[in-house]
């Protein structure tokens, strides 16, 4: 056997396992925040042992979506209004300055990629009704992710990169529980139009609008998170 090809039962496989399925759990708002997670019960739902169940958590704590506690053990992190303001207002900081990179260093090459990754949003977008089951809305995170992160793709920095994923995955989580708190809400219909037009200004080469239009976007969108979670 190659020594690539693990086994299903390897300790670092269960683990990774562990970790990919809580941590979707929690960005979709299965776990809820504060929630307590107890290993030995998180070990029979996901049916998977407690060392790599343990692991995962540890991990995860790291990441920020999990919150370890001294003596009480793992709890779903909590969420609140300034927290979210300040994640938007560094990923903000840090996704300007990752764009301006970028475009310095533009190439044919990764404007037809972005051009691919939108249309693969924008298909997907149109895509999911009212009524969205749960894999077409993951569709669209992972979708939406994969266009963000492009236009930051030729920065030249992987820790910038690694930590605007990070930032990323927690204003999924927002998004997700406040259409969790509202069954009945439709993904936010201008947020189309301006990827589209977030896309224009890159290829154009306009800096400056596209730095504009990615401060609105997120603007924009934390706006309509405060008038639902308040």
């Amino acid at each position: 056997m190659n020594v690539l090809d693990k086994p299903a039962n390897d300790p670092k496989n269960l683990s990774d396992k562990a970790h990919e399925q809580i941590r979707r759990d929690i960005l979709v708002g299965a776990l809820f925040p504060g929630d307590k997670l107890l290993i030995e019960a998180m070990s029979e739902r996901y049916g998977i042992g407690i060392a790599p169940v343990r692991e995962a958590l540890n991990r995860l704590s790291s990441e920020g979506l999990v919150e370890r506690k001294s003596q009480r053990g793992f709890f779903v992190t909590e969420i609140s209004m300034a927290t979210l303001e300040e994640l938007v207002k560094t990923r903000i900081w840090l996704e300007t300055l990752g764009l301006r990179e970028a475009m310095k260093h533009s190439t044919e090459e990764w404007e037809e990629q972005l051009v691919i990754a939108y249309h693969r949003l924008a298909r997907t977008n149109r895509r999911i009704p009212p009524e969205a089951e749960n894999d077409l809305s993951e569709e669209w995170e992972l979708r939406h992710k994969e266009f963000h992160m492009l236009l930051l793709d030729r920065c030249g920095s992987s820790w910038l990169l690694g930590f605007c994923s990070t930032m990323m995955d927690q204003a999924v989580r927002y998004r997700n529980l406040s259409m969790n708190l509202h069954p009945n809400l439709l993904r936010r219909e201008g947020a189309a139009a301006e990827h589209e037009a977030l896309l224009n200004a890159v290829l154009e080469h306009d800096t400056t609008l596209a730095c504009q239009l990615l401060v609105e976007h997120y603007t924009v969108t934390l706006e309509g998170l405060r008038s639902l979670l308040t």
